[in-house]
């Protein structure tokens, strides 16, 4: 086997093994492996070098205060991004995040027709799924469609960082559909926009939430001209 082939066969596994993590043990991880958590994604390739990304990290209390604001806002008014999320979800795209709703809400015990327990779930999302640190990317208005493009790439490499350190995380948009509280909380400047946030910590091996994967599609419907 050569050093090539060796890489990416634990790159694959890395990429394999990650889930999005929605149950985490209270433990913080120790200030060495977040900062090598952090370090490694930093290497992340952006246009220009532009480096769009800056991060707003929040651990223990300080992450269990900004929850409990993020989750008085949600409760209380509507939505506030400040990039927009997708106008619809049509046809393979809204197979996909039904299956994964559905998989998350039979994973967790919540029958379709629960509106108490869905709520109480997609609460969850503000309140990072009981992880101890949470970090809020942000990225340069000016830079456009370019930086939340160079974000998404440093957010792919974050969790992926994760996982080699034996850690779960998970991305999380929702954070960004309050981004009026979140600007305010964290004193983001104006001339950044919220993009989104990524929770982490110690995965919880038992709890349901983390026992569903997604499914990925075949090369072919989504690569065109793939050799044979």
């Amino acid at each position: 086997m050569t050093a090539a082939s060796a890489a990416a066969d634990v790159l694959e596994q890395l990429l394999t093994d990650r889930y999005s993590c929605r149950g985490f043990l209270p433990a913080q991880v120790p200030p060495d492996v977040v900062r090598r958590m952090f370090a490694i994604a930093q290497r992340t390739p952006s246009w220009c070098n532009s480096q769009a990304w800056q991060v707003h990290l929040l651990s223990g209390d300080e992450a269990a205060a900004f929850s409990d604001r993020l989750v008085e806002r949600v409760t209380s008014g509507p939505e506030a991004a400040d990039i927009a999320g997708p106008s619809s979800y049509e046809g393979v795209y809204r197979d996909r995040r039904r299956a994964c709703g559905f998989a998350l809400y039979n994973a967790v015990g919540v029958a379709r027709d629960d509106a108490d327990g869905r709520l109480m779930q997609m609460l969850q999302n503000f309140r990072f799924f009981g992880a101890p640190h949470v970090a809020v990317i942000t990225t340069p208005k000016a830079l456009g469609t370019y930086g939340v493009m160079d974000c998404g790439g440093y957010v792919a490499n974050l969790l992926n960082a994760a996982q080699s350190l034996g850690l779960g995380a998970i991305a999380q948009a929702a954070i960004a559909m309050y981004a009026d509280v979140v600007r305010t909380e964290l004193s983001v400047p104006e001339d950044r926009d919220v993009v989104c946030g990524v929770s982490f910590g110690y995965a919880d091996p038992d709890h349901p939430a983390n026992a569903f994967r997604t499914e990925r599609a075949a090369l072919d419907e989504v690569v065109a001209g793939l050799p044979v």
